[in-house]
């Protein structure tokens, strides 16, 4: 009885447990990117900045409990994780810079050495970092080690360029979106490998993301065009709302399990 048991667990077919990636995917991505941003900045600035943390936290840990225990991949609670970590990762390497005073540079190479680190331990352990193969509870964690460190990199990153470097943050918007399109050209045409160039394109969404997030809401004063932060929250919030909602109806962005590797 429990060999027959223990049999059907191994032939159990494995779903994957994020989506396809096609434009939606890179459309709802940066919109999470520049939400987190702004958010992170609104709550700090009207809130006690402790405070807001900690209900950042409490969010993160709530979405990723949902997420972890999803048995398939569901839109919404996929991308409300995402939009969590882009608001607590924001935080957090905010939290680096401001409270702690750590260069821009060095928080950068620091989230840069930590990423390098987890893409190791993740090849070394699963043998790949094909984001079709997220179909363990393991390969799951790893991605969101990843994921999570992407963003704290991007953030710090995309504040480098436009305050310690001076481009400010529409010419650092500039920046990224030449670097975050870089990989789709190259692999078409000079062969990069396509995990290589999906994950380099991921990681430049972050600050691609932030840096006009920032031009819009920041003061005029300070290079923005001064809308706010908060509406700049509310109206990205609102798109992802929407486009996350076209998703789930439409299921456009459902995985295509013939690509799941067994590796």
């Amino acid at each position: 009885m429990s060999t027959a048991r223990a049999s059907t667990r191994r032939i159990r077919p494995l779903v994957i447990k994020v989506p396809e990636i096609t434009v939606w995917f890179w459309i709802v991505k940066l919109l999470t990117t520049a939400m987190g941003e702004a958010t992170s900045d609104f709550l700090v600035l009207h809130l006690n900045k402790y405070l807001a943390v900690v209900l950042g936290a409490i969010a993160f840990g709530i979405a990723f409990w949902f997420q972890y225990r999803a048995k398939r991949y569901v839109p919404y609670i996929y991308w409300t994780f995402v939009t969590m970590v882009a608001v607590f990762g924001t935080m957090v390497a905010d939290a680096i810079h401001i409270v702690l005073g750590v260069p821009y540079w060095a928080s950068t190479t620091a989230f840069a050495i930590l990423l390098a680190a987890v893409f190791v331990a993740w090849y070394r352990v699963e043998h790949t970092l094909d984001i079709h193969s997220i179909v363990t509870r393991r390969r799951e964690l790893f991605y969101w080690a990843a994921v999570l460190a992407t963003f704290a990199m991007g953030t710090a990153c995309g504040d480098m360029t436009a305050t310690t470097l001076h481009l400010g943050y529409f010419a650092s918007g500039i920046l990224f979106i030449v670097l975050f399109g870089a990989p789709f050209v190259l692999k078409r045409w000079a062969g990069m490998n396509e995990i290589f160039a999906f994950w380099f394109s991921y990681v430049m969404t972050r600050p691609l993301g932030a840096s006009f997030a920032d031009w819009l809401g920041v003061e005029k004063a300070y290079g923005g065009l001064g809308f706010g932060r908060g509406a700049v929250a509310l109206a990205t919030t609102l798109c992802i709302i929407v486009a996350v909602g076209y998703l789930t109806i439409t299921a456009k962005d459902r995985p295509n399990e013939s690509l799941v590797s067994n590796l």
